[in-house]
């Protein structure tokens, strides 16, 4: 992992990420304005979800001072091989489901990773150029709370990035954080896809009442007040934190229960109605718009003109 080096490099390393990701149709970052409002457990199941319903996925994890992805995932044991130590393949999952995390690297998982911005902007691009995703339906970018160098490094990195979910709880704190980070997005003219409430209530486990510890409603809330799509609520239940702690996936090991049906229903209206934003309108009308995209995209970009 190395710092950017001179312009001539800098286009080289350019030229690889816009190799490696135009075999990705959908690549969709998920932001939290704030800090532990589950958007890691969102993107894992989301992936999940995806991948039981036939899609290929990636998961890139950008936290790089808290990279939790492959813990979720149960892959801690994972490495980033490389048979020329320039190209790596991303530690795979299970059929269908591929990870990159600076987990991978680390000599232990207690390690901390002291680095200013210029290194983590280098080791996302390098992430983005150097890893041979292959083909994928989607590629989720797990970003760190707030707005900050890896949230820019990745929209600046991917012009035709899909769109942003931005996932918060319904307390009136990380409601605050939630409009920062729309606001943040459609500055740089990226789609928000839509607003994800997590941690909408506790289901009880003796009896199963919905229990509202942060409040309720606050997601839709703010998307009435920011014309925002709202892709629903997902509630607190057990065993949510018991699967993620042992790596398994809850979908699987509790098919039926609440958060498990919001989190398919998330999954699928995404795959059905999806938006694109891009600064570069070159995108337009390829696969990485999808038919529903002018109608549901919140960018700016000069195909919506008319719209």
């Amino acid at each position: 992992m190395s710092h950017e080096g001179t312009t001539d490099e800098q286009a080289i390393r350019e030229a690889k990420i816009r190799q490696r990701l135009d075999r990705i149709s959908r690549k969709i970052m998920i932001m939290s304005g704030k800090g532990g409002v589950g958007k890691t457990t969102v993107t894992v199941n989301l992936a999940n979800a995806l991948v039981d319903a036939g899609k290929t996925v990636g998961i890139l994890d950008t936290d790089l001072h808290g990279p939790n992805v492959a813990k979720m995932l149960g892959c801690e044991s994972g490495a980033l091989e490389s048979a020329d130590g320039q190209n790596f393949v991303p530690v795979k999952v299970r059929d269908g489901l591929y990870v990159v995390s600076l987990s991978f690297a680390l000599n232990s998982n207690s390690d901390p990773v002291v680095w200013r911005g210029p290194m983590k902007i280098a080791v996302i691009k390098q992430f983005l150029g150097d890893v041979e995703w292959g083909e994928l339906d989607y590629l989720l970018i797990d970003t760190p709370p707030g707005t900050g160098d890896e949230q820019l490094t990745v929209i600046q990195a991917i012009p035709e990035m899909t769109g942003t979910i931005i996932v918060t709880t319904p307390q009136e704190v990380a409601l605050l954080d939630a409009r920062k980070s729309v606001n943040f997005a459609r500055k740089l003219g990226v789609a928000v896809l839509g607003v994800i409430e997590n941690m909408s209530g506790l289901i009880c486990p003796d009896c199963g009442k919905e229990i509202p510890i942060f409040g309720t409603g606050g997601g839709k809330k703010i998307c009435d007040e920011m014309d925002t799509p709202f892709l629903g609520s997902i509630p607190l239940e057990m065993h949510l934190r018991e699967y993620e702690d042992i790596g398994e996936s809850t979908l699987l090991k509790s098919p039926d229960s609440k958060s498990t049906k919001a989190l398919q229903a998330i999954a699928t209206f995404l795959d059905t109605s999806i938006a694109v934003s891009s600064e570069n309108t070159d995108f337009i009308n390829t696969s990485s718009c999808a038919p529903t995209a002018c109608s549901n995209c919140s960018s700016n970009c000069d195909s919506r003109k008319d719209i």
